[in-house]
């Protein structure tokens, strides 16, 4: 009875003012132009080292979980186990097809000449066509030629040459081989990547070396490095305010609808600013995501000198043989054979999408930055459904002689 001053406030009116939905750091949403992520800025050139990429294209096949033991002195899960989503992103070896070199000038770069190589893949052709199938596949035909004989071939070492003399810049021209992966395309992406480290001769004379050849990823990035990610987010169409900018939704009474904006601004001045939430294009957006770890670099289940890995997926606590593919596959995906990053947490993009790994732009020396990551267990259980074995083998040892088993023994000399 004598608390009254406790209850008189418990009737107040809305507060008039609070935060804006929604960020305007990421105006106009609006579709990306391209779904593959396109580079805007580079890492600063580190000459003492040696010439290498930058970037890297991958695709997503998926995600799954590990455990760790966390090395982070100061944390109170300092030494326990840890439990992280990862995401798995496939990534063959490219293909180096030419050379672009730049000058820098006081509006920017320009580029001086572009140098392709002779022989180029069916799949990189097809990028340059609307149909190819209709096409009389000319591409390159003509250059190629003149690339065979002597005149052309002193040509080439002409436009080097030229390259070598003014360009602060080296770029080179590397496509995908999406013949190596589940996804059904035959249009290899096509991305300029700079090289860095060395002269400007030493980065001539490397693209050089390496025209018409594969680059790996393990070449590019190491284990426990931090990268950036630049890709396309999932597309969801065009969406009302209420999902797009996570605005509060009206009264249910609301005349005409409640999944509105009520007032979208003053009388005068008599247009709508840029700030207040609209319906329009969600997902389907460019995004760059900075400083994801490196947690592995994973090995092509075939090697290019005819071995078999069949590990990949093991670690040094769980040495049980197994792939990294979860059984039954990525889900809208498949069966990961190349090789491949696991990266911590998740990326932008639906599965199978492709995406652009980069190099950090600044050298990250925070504590997690420098964390040495060691694997304990790599979850491969299915991922459609709950899935309760890591490999077909304890599958079979859990479930015992089934009568599928029976039925495919019985099938098998009738085969024959």
């Amino acid at each position: 009875r004598g608390a009254w001053y406790l209850r008189q406030d418990k009737m107040s009116h809305r507060k008039y003012h609070a935060p804006r939905h929604g960020s305007l750091g990421f105006l106009p949403r609006k579709r990306a132009s391209n779904i593959r992520g396109r580079i805007k800025a580079f890492p600063k050139d580190d000459k003492p080292v040696k010439p290498h990429l930058t970037a890297f294209l991958g695709y997503k096949a998926g995600m799954t979980h590990i455990v760790r033991d966390l090395d982070r002195p100061g944390s109170k899960a300092h030494k326990k186990e840890v439990v992280e989503a990862v995401t798995i992103v496939e990534t063959p070896p490219l293909v180096i097809v030419g050379l672009v070199g730049y000058v820098k000038t006081p509006r920017g770069l320009r580029p001086l000449t572009t140098v392709w190589a002779e022989h180029l893949s069916d799949t990189l052709k097809r990028r340059f066509y609307k149909n190819w199938v209709a096409s009389k596949k000319k591409a390159f035909t003509k250059y190629a030629k003149n690339l065979a004989t002597e005149k052309g071939k002193k040509e080439f070492e002409e436009k080097l040459h030229r390259i070598v003399k003014y360009c602060q810049v080296i770029r080179v021209l590397a496509h995908t081989q999406v013949n190596k992966l589940p996804l059904g395309a035959k249009k290899a992406h096509l991305a300029e990547i700079q090289v860095n480290g060395g002269s400007i001769q030493e980065k001539v004379n490397w693209v050089k070396e390496h025209l018409e050849k594969e680059v790996g990823v393990s070449a590019v990035f190491e284990q426990d490095e931090q990268i950036d990610i630049i890709g396309v987010t999932k597309g969801h169409g065009f969406e009302g305010v209420t999902h797009r900018w996570g605005v509060r939704k009206l009264p249910r009474k609301t005349h005409k609808g409640l999944r509105k904006v009520a007032c979208i601004g003053a009388w005068h001045p008599s247009r709508v600013k840029y700030t207040v939430p609209r319906a329009g294009q969600h997902g389907f957006h460019h995004r760059t995501e900075q400083n994801k770890k490196v947690y592995r670099i994973g090995k092509a289940i075939k090697q290019a000198d005819g071995s078999v890995v069949k590990n990949n997926g093991a670690t040094e606590a769980d040495l049980t043989e197994k792939n990294i593919t979860p059984m039954g596959g990525f889900p809208h995906y498949g069966v990961v054979t190349n090789d491949f990053l696991m990266l911590k947490g998740a990326t932008v993009g639906a599965k199978k999408r492709v995406l652009t790994l980069r190099k950090s732009l600044f050298p990250q020396v925070n504590r997690r930055a420098t964390e040495k990551v060691v694997l304990k267990f790599i979850d491969t259980s299915s991922k459609f459904g709950h899935g309760r074995f890591q490999t077909p083998e304890e599958k079979k040892g859990f479930l015992g002689y089934l009568k599928k088993d029976g039925e495919k023994e019985a099938a098998a000399p009738k085969a024959e």
